[in-house]
Order: structure tokens, then C-alpha cells, then sequence
């Protein structure tokens, strides 16, 4: 899971709501070639003009759009980052569907989400060590979907649903947060396995369960 979408639609509806430029798809079709590249190769071995090439745009093109390999991950990364937040929601905001069901649909859509854009979130991963932009932004995704889920489960306690603390909930959802990023980085590395993923879904959705609701 992972940060509360805000208000309003979701980028990707709004998005498809209208027609999409001709500068829209020069980029994206930059964009997918980058996730493409990324299946087999870190950035650093990725070279300028073998996006220009599976994007089938000259390199003035390319630089018109984005500024460096760098920029395309962290364009890549935005993308992501809206389907996170929308597969957080499905817990977040849960409303009467039962707790042990909405977390399991969150951390089901959450691992379907790594397995379909692992090399872009563990390329992030890496880059976000050593590149400022990056740390910047993650550090923002993360501290984001910590205060939403420290809020809910304040919510849920104030409502007699979730266990009294200690820990405090911010805590409790800054260790649960960071558990699920390094469960799901280390099964997108595996080979695709539905089985596999249903088990590490089972796993984490007992953890969340005990830890906030004591079920």
C-alpha cells in the first residue's frame, strides 16, 4: 500500500478524459521505452540514443521533452506513484467493507503493481540514494502514505475497530509501510508466481491485521 490519493480525480482518469497530444505520446512512447529497457538493464547502462531509437524520435526530440535518463525515471516514477495511491485507497478508504478484506484487495493490488512495474519502482529504489531529485520524491510518497495511514488507523481506534496503541499509529504505519516495500521489491524479483504472490498477500495481510487490529 501507499500514499492517499488527493483530492479529486486521479491523474490517469483525468488524463484519459481527453485526447491525448502529440507531444503526449512522443513522451510516453519515450516512457515505455525506458520501463522496457529497464526489465534488462539499470539507467547507467541505458544510453540516450536507445531511447530515441524504441521511441522512433531524433535526440533533439528527446531532449525537448526530458532533460536526462534521469527525468524519464522520475516521470516514470509520477506515473507509479498514481496507481499506488489508488491501490491504497481501497484500505484507506474502506468505509463498511470489512478491514481484513480491504487490506487484502490493497496489498493485492500493491503486489500486482510490482510485479507489473518492478524494474521502474526498484530502479527508483536504487536511485533515490544517490540522486536528490529522487530521494526528494520517494521521501514524499513515503511520508505521505504514512500520515494517511496513521490517520486511519487513529480512525479506527477512536471507532473501538483497531487495537489501542502504543505504538503510535504513526510508527505502527511507518513500520508496516516499510515492510511492505521490502517484502514487495524482494518477490519482483522472483519469477512471476500467482501462487507465490497469493502467499506473500496472505502474509502481509495477517501482519497488518494483528498489528492494527489485534484479528
Amino acid at each position: 500500500m501507499s500514499p492517499r490519493p488527493q483530492a479529486g480525480a486521479p491523474v490517469r482518469q483525468v488524463a484519459s478524459r481527453r485526447k491525448r497530444s502529440k507531444g503526449d505520446l512522443t513522451s510516453q512512447a519515450i516512457l515505455d521505452t525506458a520501463e522496457r529497457l529497464l526489465e534488462t538493464r539499470s539507467l547507467d547502462e541505458i544510453a540516450v540514443d536507445e531511447l530515441t531509437d524504441g521511441a522512433g524520435v531524433s535526440r533533439s526530440t528527446f531532449y525537448f521533452h526530458f532533460e536526462s535518463r534521469e527525468a524519464v525515471l522520475h516521470a516514470l516514477s509520477e506515473q507509479v506513484a498514481v496507481e499506488l495511491h489508488e491501490s491504497a485507497a481501497l484500505w484507506l478508504r474502506r468505509g463498511s467493507e470489512p478491514p481484513e478484506d480491504a487490506i487484502r484487495r490493497a496489498l493485492t493490488a500493491t503486489v500486482a503493481l510490482w510485479r507489473n512495474h518492478g524494474p521502474v519502482l526498484r530502479a527508483a529504489m536504487r536511485a533515490r540514494d544517490v540522486n536528490p531529485r529522487m530521494q526528494e520524491f520517494w521521501s514524499d510518497v513515503a511520508r505521505r502514505f504514512i500520515d494517511a495511514a496513521a490517520e486511519q488507523i487513529e480512525r479506527e481506534r477512536a471507532a473501538g475497530v483497531a487495537l489501542a496503541g502504543p505504538p503510535d499509529a504513526r510508527l505502527l504505519a511507518t513500520v508496516l509501510e516499510n515492510m511492505n516495500e521490502q517484502a514487495c521489491f524482494n518477490q519482483s524479483l522472483s519469477r512471476r508466481s500467482p501462487a507465490r504472490d497469493r502467499k506473500l498477500v496472505d502474509a502481509l495481510t495477517l501482519i497488518w491485521l494483528r498489528s492494527v487490529y489485534g484479528a
